[in-house]
Formats: C-alpha cells, sequence, structure tokens
C-alpha cells in the first residue's frame, strides 16, 4: 500500500530557501552600504584634506574594481565550497575596513582600506557569489530570486544615504564610519551561519551538467559569449557609476542643499530596488535574460543624458527616479544570462568573472565624473560621456538578441 506524501520534506527545503534569500538581501543591503558612505562623505572627506575630488573617487572606483577582482575568486571558491568562506571574509574585511576608516590620514591608506579591504576581499563576496549562489536553491524562480537578491544594491541606496547624511551632520564622518563598522560585524557574521548551508543534491544536480536541461540554444561559444558579456557590461556601468558616484555633489554644485541630493539619491534607489524586485523576475521571465536587460539599459541611457541638461529640483527628482527604474534591472539580469547561455557548473566564476568588468566600468565611470568636475566646473560632460557608453552597451545586447533570434529561426 503506497504512503501518503506528506510533503515535510519539501517544506522543509522550502524553509532553509527562503531563509538563504533572506539573509542573501540582509548581507546585501548591510555590505553595500560601505559604497553610499563614500558617496555621501566624498565632499567632506575632500574638503578636510584639501584634496581634490578626484582622490575620494579614485577610492570609490578602487572599491568597485577591487570588488571585481576578487569576485572571481569568491566565484571560484563559491563554485567548489560554498558561500561559507566568501561571507566570513566579505564580512569581517567591509565591517573591519569601516572601523579603519575613523583613522585615516592620507589618501593611501584610503586606497588601501577601500581598493583592498573593502573591494578585493569585500565587496567581492557581495553581488557575484551572492546571486550565484541563490540560483542554485531557486531553479524554478530563478528571475525572481536573483532580482530580490540584486535589489538589496537599491534598497542599499535607498538606506543608507539618509542615516549618513544625518549622522555626518551630528557625529562626523570618522565616528559614523567607526559605528557603521560595528554595525556591519554585528549584523552579517550571524548571517554567515545561514549563507553556510548548502543547496541540496536535488537542487544542486542541474547545476553539475554543462548544458542543463532547460538552457537557452547556445548563440555563441561559451568563450565568445563570456567576452561579449563582459564588454556589455563596462559599458552599461560607466554610465550606471557616474549618478551613484556623483549625484549627491551633483546637485550641491547646483546650488541645492546636500540633504536635497540625498533625497534624489534615495527615491533613486528605492524606484532601482522596485525595478530589481519586481521588474527583473517579471520580464527575465516572460521574455528571456536578454531582452530584459535592453529595456532596462534604455531606460538608464535614455534619463542620465536627461540628467546632464535638467537643473530645476523637480526635475532632478523625477529624473532620478526614472533613472533608477532602468539602473537597478540592469546588474541582477547577467547572472540570470549566464544561467541561461553559460555552463551552469561555472556559474559562480563567470558571474565573476562579469562583475569584474562591470566593476572596471563602475570604477572608469566614477572617475570620469571626477575629472569632468575638475576639468569643467561641472558633471554635465561626465553624464553625456556616460550616455555614449551606454549605447555601446545597447548595441551589443541588441546583436546578440538578433543572433538569438536568426538561430530559433533556422531551428
Amino acid at each position: 500500500m503506497e504512503m501518503p506524501h506528506t510533503g515535510a520534506p519539501d517544506d522543509g527545503l522550502n524553509v532553509k530557501r527562503y531563509l538563504v534569500l533572506i539573509a542573501s538581501l540582509i548581507f546585501m543591503i548591510v555590505g553595500t552600504g560601505s559604497i553610499y558612505f563614500l558617496v555621501v562623505a566624498l565632499k567632506l572627506i575632500s574638503a578636510e584634506f584639501e584634496w581634490p575630488r578626484t582622490i575620494p573617487s579614485i577610492a570609490y572606483s578602487l572599491q568597485y574594481f577591487g570588488g571585481g577582482v576578487g569576485g572571481i575568486f569568491m566565484g571560484w571558491v563559491l563554485d567548489r565550497l560554498g558561500m561559507a568562506i566568501p561571507a566570513f571574509v566579505g564580512a569581517s574585511m567591509i565591517g573591519g575596513g569601516a572601523l579603519l576608516t575613523t583613522y585615516i590620514s592620507n589618501e593611501w591608506q584610503l586606497f588601501f582600506i577601500y581598493g583592498v579591504m573593502m573591494g578585493l576581499l569585500g565587496r567581492s563576496a557581495l553581488f557575484s557569489p551572492l546571486t550565484a549562489n541563490i540560483t542554485r536553491w531557486f531553479e524554478h524562480k530563478r528571475g525572481m530570486a536573483v532580482g530580490i537578491v540584486g535589489s538589496g544594491q537599491a534598497l542599499a541606496g535607498a538606506l543608507w544615504p539618509p542615516i549618513f547624511n544625518h549622522t555626518f551632520g551630528i557625529y562626523g564622518w570618522r565616528e559614523t564610519s567607526f559605528w557603521y563598522g560595528v554595525f556591519t560585524l554585528a549584523t552579517l557574521l550571524p548571517l554567515c551561519l545561514v549563507l553556510r548551508m548548502r543547496a541540496p543534491a536535488a537542487a544542486i544536480a542541474p547545476a553539475l551538467a554543462k548544458r542543463p536541461a532547460g538552457a537557452k540554444p547556445l548563440i555563441l561559444s561559451p568563450r565568445r559569449m563570456q567576452i561579449t558579456l563582459c564588454f556589455a557590461s563596462i559599458g552599461c556601468c560607466v554610465a550606471m557609476s557616474l549618478p551613484l558616484a556623483h549625484l549627491v555633489s551633483h546637485v550641491s554644485d547646483l546650488g541645492y542643499d546636500a540633504a536635497r541630493g540625498a533625497e534624489i539619491l534615495s527615491l533613486m534607489l528605492t524606484c532601482a530596488a522596485v525595478a530589481s524586485f519586481f521588474g527583473v523576475g517579471f520580464l527575465s521571465g516572460r521574455f528571456g535574460g536578454l531582452k530584459a536587460i535592453f529595456v532596462f539599459s534604455m531606460a538608464q541611457m535614455i534619463f542620465l543624458f536627461a540628467l546632464a541638461f535638467v537643473t530645476d529640483l523637480t526635475s532632478l527628482y523625477i529624473v532620478g527616479a526614472l533613472f533608477g527604474l532602468g539602473y537597478g534591472g540592469i546588474l541582477p539580469c547577467y547572472p540570470i544570462i549566464v544561467r541561461e547561455f553559460l555552463p551552469a557548473a561555472e556559474a559562480g566564476r563567470r558571474t565573476g568573472l562579469v562583475i569584474l568588468c562591470a566593476g572596471g566600468g563602475m570604477a572608469l565611470g566614477a572617475w570620469l565624473g571626477g575629472v569632468s568636475v575638475d576639468l569643467t566646473g561641472s558633471y554635465q560632460l561626465g553624464f553625456i560621456i556616460g550616455a555614449l557608453f551606454n549605447l555601446a552597451n545597447l548595441l551589443i545586447i541588441s546583436s546578440l538578441i538578433v543572433r538569438a533570434r536568426l538561430q530559433l529561426a533556422e531551428a
């Protein structure tokens, strides 16, 4: 006689699955605060040390670039050993780096903390490993899960700039950095106990195949597809990083209070979180990762170009919000595309390679913004150049969509 199925094992797996999802989202939100600390503190740090804005812009760039380089190694560790080591190292380095930022006295200390500790060893444990790891827990709702975890970056941007702007006025940037470091260690280290859980064999099995069932047909060789995605990520991320790194300073330079800049950045990132949380899963599930990223990237380009020309406060709020709706869905689409078109057993390190190039684009964009304002006195030129880089991204993604359509027609 066949025994009735109780569903208890599935219930237990679902509990673990959503615990990992929630822990990944919180880890992303708290860890990404390190980026927005420097965004809000950029003018304060420059003024205290009498540095050009290029100096803290370089530190911001180094964190993105270091995170990209380290993300390849963290992805490799994830593919072999799971999320435990990346999570522990990342939590320790971001929290420890924030504590040490309190005591900096020259630019080289700032570069080391943000480039090595909080970038190479800290930020590297965030986007690439967390999104690649969650795809192994959610085979059937992959886009939704990646979108939720990816939204942590934007939610961090909505949460942290107003907090930092407020606490800077009361305690100063140094003491704020100290308490952010304490909070990071107290929050993220316990989450490592959740993230150390491995996806069960049934969930991992599809990822062990070179071409799992349900994967998209190859439109390029894996090597050429990897290279193409890497170049595409540079274009969109140069554009993406310009407002992320410089919006608060840009609004201040236009003659408005710094608090207004923090509010616009927070609104922009709230909209980005909405796009990532809801839009990525919907668009990628219905149309695939390539078409989803095309929609988001087009919106980002249009409203970055608009940001170069609007000057009144109401328009800044509106354009900032619309830019956020575009930018928020871009990065979460890359892990989805990697899983659709590349060997799934290599998802961690292949996602890491794409995010490395994305980090290079973010670093280049942040640097261009600093150079633009130092040379011309405004960010307008930097925003226009960023929109042109975004156009290159759209051309690359369009070519992949056309290739996929032609291959489908031939099949």
